[in-house]
């Protein structure tokens, strides 16, 4: 008796996968736990190994299908007695494992694979259905990608329970409607078609995928949800780029890569511990926000893929050196395709730096669900106006006090730096003071060192 072999609940949310590759042919036999496909995720590329040992009789999929969760991708010959594809009870929902560690086991792959319908929705969401004892099945969908989300769960919950019913009526918790919030969907707007481009003219279509597709449906979400607001500056790095001219080669030597985004995050860490609110969520639906008392980054890493954005946890109890080295590590592994899921998600708030192709700014997108991101751009030299009198020389003076106080022009690396705010969670004047005091940590980098 054949067995189909379909695409696994990643979990997540994630329901659709693009192939990379296809490891095996009709008519070959492979052992279990070998590696039959690999497939990109909206977050990651991962292995997927064969459940079974046995031979293959058919190959449903090709290199750079879209598949999503339940499509058949394999067929194996047989025998099977159906016991495989019983579900174990209690157990918790499968995941595949990323390609940089180590694969699922083909239990856990297997239950998923020949889980009948599976639907797509996060584990949370389907936490709160077995608590409200709902099926996912009769619940309509109004997520992106057809995900059922926990707002769909509780307004079927919420619905009448089922009644014995006169002939030829229907009973109200088998009905398929539209859940009463979802009506505001309606008013949103919708694009209307594309010109006919190709009337005009030759046209090549390239399709919407992987890091590019995840990309785009992440910042549509940001910037549909998150009312933005930029702040821009100016701040003095010439000291601190002395500092780490001075010591770069010794943290080389030690496997890691002192770059300016390393002192970075430990001055954003410290103008978060000084202004909480930019380091928080915005619960919409309990109309709360969710202030975190820890501190993961994210970096954001430009790759061949795309742009990824690995995290980096705890940044405030790490040292320079540590931070060094396990940017770069996880930078290199971005590039190379090698982060896994846990390392693309879970930060707090996102630096992106992009001094070191060029630009004298720009403004960023928040990372949904975040609520600020900074951004940094190209250093660059410039004469800036620093006060004669003796004492401590401001980075950035104001013409009142060079009129004051007498004045010279010196040569100064200034770099622009950019935040973008949540105007829902944080003011302008709250967003300047936190810019403000970044800016004031890297013009003085002893401050930075001393955790002043």
């Amino acid at each position: 008796m054949a067995r189909e072999f379909k695409l696994p609940d990643l979990g997540e949310g994630i329901h659709e996968g693009e192939v990379l590759a296809v490891k095996v042919r009709a008519g070959q036999h492979v052992k279990e736990d070998d590696v039959i496909l690999e497939v990109e995720t909206d977050k990651a590329a991962v292995e997927i190994p064969s459940p079974y040992s046995d031979s293959v009789s058919d190959v449903r999929v090709r290199v750079g299908d879209t598949v999503h969760v339940g499509d058949v991708m394999i067929v194996f010959s047989g025998p099977g007695d159906g016991a495989e594809s019983q579900v174990v009870a209690g157990r918790p929902e499968p995941s595949v494992a990323p390609k940089a560690s180590h694969a699922a086991s083909p239990a856990v792959l297997m239950e998923a694979a020949h889980r009948e319908g599976p639907v797509p929705a996060a584990p949370s969401t389907r936490r709160l259905a077995r608590e409200l004892n709902v099926d996912l099945h009769l619940v309509v969908p109004t997520g992106p990608g057809g995900r059922v989300t926990q707002e769909d769960v509780r307004a079927y919950a919420e619905r009448p329970q089922t009644r014995e019913m006169s002939d030829g009526e229907v009973a109200p918790a088998t009905r398929r409607e539209i859940p009463a919030h979802s009506a505001q969907r309606l008013l949103s707007p919708v694009a209307p078609p594309l010109p006919a481009y190709d009337e005009a003219g030759p046209v090549e279509r390239v399709p919407l995928r992987s890091v590019r597709r995840a990309t785009a449906k992440q910042m549509a979400l940001a910037w549909s949800q998150i009312p933005h607001v930029t702040t821009q500056d100016l701040v003095d790095i010439t000291e601190l780029e002395a500092l780490r001219q001075r010591h770069k080669d010794e943290v080389r030597d030690r496997g890691g890569a002192l770059t300016l985004t390393v002192f970075v995050m430990k001055a954003l860490v410290s103008a978060l511990k000084a202004f909480p609110k930019f380091n928080a969520s915005l619960d919409t639906e309990k109309e709360e926000i969710l202030l975190k008392k820890y501190y993961h980054v994210g970096i954001a890493v430009d790759t061949e893929r795309g742009l990824l954005v690995p995290t980096i946890r705890d940044v405030d109890r790490k040292s320079l050196l540590e931070l060094s080295t396990e940017l770069k590590a996880m930078a290199d592994r971005a590039r190379e395709g090698r982060a896994t899921l846990d390392e693309l998600r879970g930060s707090t708030i996102t630096i992106t730096n992009v001094g070191a192709i060029g630009g004298v700014g720009f403004t960023p997108i928040i990372n949904y669900p975040e609520v600020a991101i900074l951004g940094l751009a190209q250093a660059r030299v410039q004469p800036v106006a620093r006060p004669t009198v003796p004492g401590e020389r401001s980075p950035q003076m104001d013409w009142a006090e060079a009129l004051n106080n007498g004045y010279e022009f010196a040569p100064r690396l200034m770099m622009p730096v950019v935040l973008a705010f949540d105007h829902r969670v944080n003011d302008g004047a709250e967003a300047q003071r936190f810019l403000n005091h970044v800016i004031g940590q890297l013009a003085h980098p002893e401050r930075l060192l001393m955790g002043l």
